[in-house]
């Protein structure tokens, strides 16, 4: 028998001293020797990581590390860098480097546009990448050039030395596997989350505490109950959610936001229905307010999870009468969805909607769900409903994918359909202004009147 002592000092010698691998598998986890706090260090000394022509990684939505962003641009001052390329999500707030000063000297790579980056892709000084967020971890692991250095905001470590990625783990676990530095800002107003978004301090590069950073908040939608999106949500309630359903918008998902909250504490929803992750709450990042970060913070029903796994078709579809609810830009009458562009015009992102769109399509017990909705015509009175799609414009979820599609003139069902029935249906849910030329449009384009049968 093997004593303990003995154990120990294998123990000791074999596995504790042991080097991590950096990059194709990286174990964020797990300690990477002793945690002493050695690496907390200033903003200044971390951003020395950062040299020329390097490739970077940064937190964004909930998460954005603004101070270390901010931090970078004084770096870049100071050095004369260039030729950088800094990869992100959506990000919630101003993005500092997206002015003249700094066109040259870094860019940004997203695979998701929001406000503070749609005018900047269309100047061609940001770049778009087109992408399902359940493969962009893939595309990190696949990466033939790793990230040179990766940004972060954390919560501040606990007594094991373990700090938690907080509100925002989608694509970003992916990419600090896949990362030589790690650079974060540890917060005491950061929430702890728990699942795939704890990893051991000591696998960070540089820590800088600072607890003066609180994550970016999301304001609520103040939605009248008589708008035309309280309309939608009210029809597809009563028409098309059973008791026992998973929904994307909670609480399988990719996306958590404060409404949310009202449904968990309410008991109206509790997770208990499901067949994996029975009782969670599970979510890859999270946007709202601080009450939802609040609700959040160390609440062990929340679970994060990387977007490989929120969003894996096979994780969807095993869910008990998934409903996948997404929105778009436009739609056609055949059913195709544009989604991430205006006509030639980049304006978002693929995100997760196929991701889910195809999980809920393909569920294994039969009662999947795959919405599409949107109001019948713009803000500015345009029809969202069109006999062909804008010129340029990108079809996220195709004409195969789509289940069900709702307005705020009912529900067109267009699962089995063909394209005269579906034009049909289309029109009996489009604005009633405009039934009469999408008819008209639908005999010139397929020859045939639309219709029921």
């Amino acid at each position: 028998m093997i004593g303990p002592k003995l154990i120990s000092t294998i123990f000791k010698r074999k596995f504790y001293n042991a080097k991590l691998p950096v990059g194709d598998l990286r174990v964020l986890n797990i300690p990477h020797g002793n945690f002493d706090k050695s690496n907390f260090t200033t903003y200044d000394v971390a951003l020395g990581f950062v040299q020329n022509n390097m490739k970077l990684y940064t937190h964004a939505a909930a998460s954005a590390p603004t101070p270390l962003w901010n931090a970078l641009l004084k770096r870049i001052d100071e050095e004369d860098l260039s030729g950088l390329e800094i990869q992100h999500s959506i990000s919630l707030g101003k993005i500092p480097w997206l002015n003249e000063k700094y066109y040259d000297k870094i860019r940004s790579n997203a695979f998701f546009i929001g406000n503070n980056l749609r005018k900047y892709v269309e100047l061609g000084k940001a770049d778009f990448i087109p992408i399902f967020l359940s493969q962009i971890p893939q595309m990190y692991s696949q990466m033939e050039k790793k990230f040179d250095v990766s940004f972060v905001a954390c919560s501040a470590p606990d007594k094991h030395g373990y700090v938690s990625l907080s509100l925002t783990v989608d694509c970003t676990l992916g990419a600090l596997r896949n990362s030589k530095h790690i650079i974060g800002i540890s917060s005491n107003k950061v929430p702890r989350l728990y699942g795939d978004s704890i990893i051991h301090a000591s696998q960070f590069s540089a820590l800088i505490e600072d607890n003066t950073f609180e994550p970016h908040e999301m304001p609520l939608s103040n939605m009248d109950d008589n708008s035309v999106e309280a309309t939608i949500g009210k029809i597809i309630a009563e028409n098309l959610i059973d008791d026992g359903s998973t929904l994307q918008l909670g609480i399988h998902t990719e996306l958590l936001c404060s409404d949310a909250t009202k449904l968990i504490e309410s008991g109206v929803v509790t997770g208990l229905k499901k067949n994996v992750d029975v009782g969670q709450h599970v979510t890859s990042f999270i946007c709202g307010d601080k009450n939802l970060y609040k609700f959040v913070d160390e609440n062990p029903s929340i679970l994060m999870k990387c977007a490989s796994y929120t969003n894996n078709v096979e994780v969807i579809a095993k869910q008990p009468k998934i409903i996948s609810i997404n929105s778009g830009l436009e739609i056609d009458l055949t059913g195709q969805i544009v989604a991430e562009s205006i006509g030639k015009k980049f304006y978002s992102g693929f995100g997760g909607q196929v991701d889910f769109i195809t999980g809920a399509g393909m569920a294994y017990d039969n009662k999947g769900k795959a919405i599409i909705a949107m109001p019948s015509k713009t803000s500015k009175g345009k029809s969202k409903i069109v006999p062909t799609l804008a010129d340029g414009s990108g079809v996220v979820t195709t004409r195969g994918h789509i289940k069900y599609f709702v307005t705020e003139y009912g529900i067109a069902n267009l699962f089995g359909k063909n394209v005269r029935q579906r034009a049909y249906e289309i029109i009996q849910i489009s604005h009633p202004d405009d039934r009469e030329g999408l008819e008209k449009a639908a005999f010139e384009r397929l020859k045939v009147m639309p219709s029921k049968d």
